[in-house]
């Protein structure tokens, strides 16, 4: 697995997963200040989202060990966001994984590259048994980019969400450690 010695990942199509720094919260806020971005995320993620939450945010990653959340980086610019969410308890093997990428820069592959990379950390590096996503029904995009890396659709969970007011299922994707890949 390479790594820099600054901890970042590396990824297929010129992009490194790494620990967010301060230097980056302009970065950060131009991308993810983005109604369409937000429209695909959890409300944990705020809109507007301001360089006060992209400070917020870099405050707690850098605080995190191990490691689960990383800025996306291309040409040495924050463009987005990937993540782990470990279980605890008896759900401790396995972890939910989000990712957003700046509007600019969808299309790339960039979003399947990182997907590809944290996967590879979580299964390898933290010894997840099964990584799972629930992108809401109405971004097929994030379907395609989940099929792409191995992760199968399990289900649909009906009426599972409310996203800018307006309830919607949630599909729910899943890779687990043996699942070879595509």
């Amino acid at each position: 697995m390479r790594r820099h010695e600054d901890g970042a990942l590396n990824c297929a199509n010129g992009v490194r997963l790494r620990a967010p720094s301060p230097g980056d919260a302009e970065a950060i806020a131009k991308h993810a200040n983005d109604r369409r971005v937000w429209l695909n995320l959890r409300d944990r993620m705020p809109h507007p989202y301001l360089v006060e939450d992209a400070r917020a945010f870099i405050d707690r990653v850098q605080r995190q060990s191990p490691r689960a959340d990383f800025s996306i980086e291309v040409d040495g610019e924050v463009v987005g966001g990937i993540g782990l969410v470990v279980g605890a308890d008896i759900e401790r093997c396995s972890a939910e994984v989000g990712y957003w990428v700046g509007r600019a820069y969808w299309n790339r592959g960039l979003a399947t590259a990182a997907l590809e990379r944290i996967c590879r950390y979580g299964f390898e590096e933290l010894g997840l048994s099964r990584i799972f996503a629930t992108p809401i029904a109405w971004n097929p995009a994030s379907f395609k980019v989940l099929e792409k890396v191995g992760f199968q659709r399990e289900g649909i969970m009906r009426n599972a969400c409310i996203k800018d007011g307006r309830v919607a299922d949630m599909m729910l994707y899943a890779k687990i450690v043996d699942q070879p890949e595509r």
